[in-house]
């Protein structure tokens, strides 16, 4: 089996190609432009390919593999930016209807939690998406065209939410990069909300797994929640982080308000 992955060098990607490293599969790193930083990815086939390009014949330069699973989305952390829409959107979903129609039969896409909006409480893939942000909006966008997509080109589709994901390459902008940081400067005192919001996190090496899982399975999942199913507090998560790193700075609650786009509570059921 070949699978391909996009988005290969960011945050996800780079545990996606770990965890397929440990499975019989041929596995093809799609990159947006060749550096020397590809040199560090854990495949030895890694390919050139922009999805903003039209003139490509991307399944051929993936080197027709059997499943796609598909990270790559410009323009984040900025999940206001009409970016999304405008742009993204018609992009990713040109990209992705040019490899199915190619011959791609199956396919594993990331969506996210921003999807559900600002409902609360217990997210099931149940749960009829209210998207509030224009990232959110789009990607429930996306899975919609796909899903028409595939009453004129039958193929396998997965579409997999992820919730809020922390562990090692993390961007610079995350609680955690940030924490991180701060005490590697020797700081004293990390500012942050009051911490009471609970969320679902989960480490990307177990998200990593997930995705792999679904990928190798090949079967039409349609939605699937990429969480841990188990609500924490922002304040008791870094609180556990730092008691498991052995680190040893205050943490000022309060400083930050909490952020206006989404609920206050809220966590996946697998």
């Amino acid at each position: 089996m070949r699978i391909a992955v996009t988005g290969a060098t960011g945050f996800v990607g780079r545990h996606v190609l770990a965890e397929l490293a440990r499975h019989a599969v041929e596995v093809v790193a799609v990159v947006r432009s060749s550096s020397s930083s590809d040199q560090s990815l854990p495949v030895d086939n890694v390919v050139s390919l922009d999805v903003h390009d039209s003139n490509t014949n991307a399944f051929e330069i993936m080197g027709y593999p059997d499943v796609v699973i598909h990270l790559a989305w410009f323009g984040l952390p900025n999940y206001a930016s009409l970016h999304h829409f405008e742009a993204e959107l018609p992009v990713q979903y040109r990209f992705l209807k040019g490899v199915i129609e190619s011959g791609l039969q199956s396919l594993v896409v990331t969506g996210t939690c921003f999807e559900y909006g600002m409902q609360s409480g217990p997210l099931s893939v149940n749960i009829q998406p209210r998207p509030t942000n224009p990232y959110g909006f789009s990607k429930d966008a996306l899975r919609r065209q796909l899903k028409f997509l595939q009453s004129i080109n039958p193929y396998v589709l997965t579409w997999a939410r992820l919730f809020y994901l922390y562990g090692e390459g993390q961007a610079e902008t995350s609680l955690y990069s940030q924490l991180k940081r701060a005490v590697e400067k020797g700081e004293k005192v990390f500012n942050m909300s009051g911490g009471e919001q609970l969320r679902d996190y989960l480490n990307v090496s177990e998200a990593a797994k997930q995705l792999v899982s679904l990928a190798l399975a090949k079967q039409n999942h349609e939605v699937v929640n990429v969480c841990s199913g188990k609500p924490i507090s922002v304040r008791r998560l870094v609180e556990s982080w730092i008691e498991e790193s052995g680190w040893s700075i205050k943490l000022n609650f309060g400083y930050y308000p909490y952020p206006d786009y989404e609920p206050m509570a809220f966590w996946g059921i697998r």
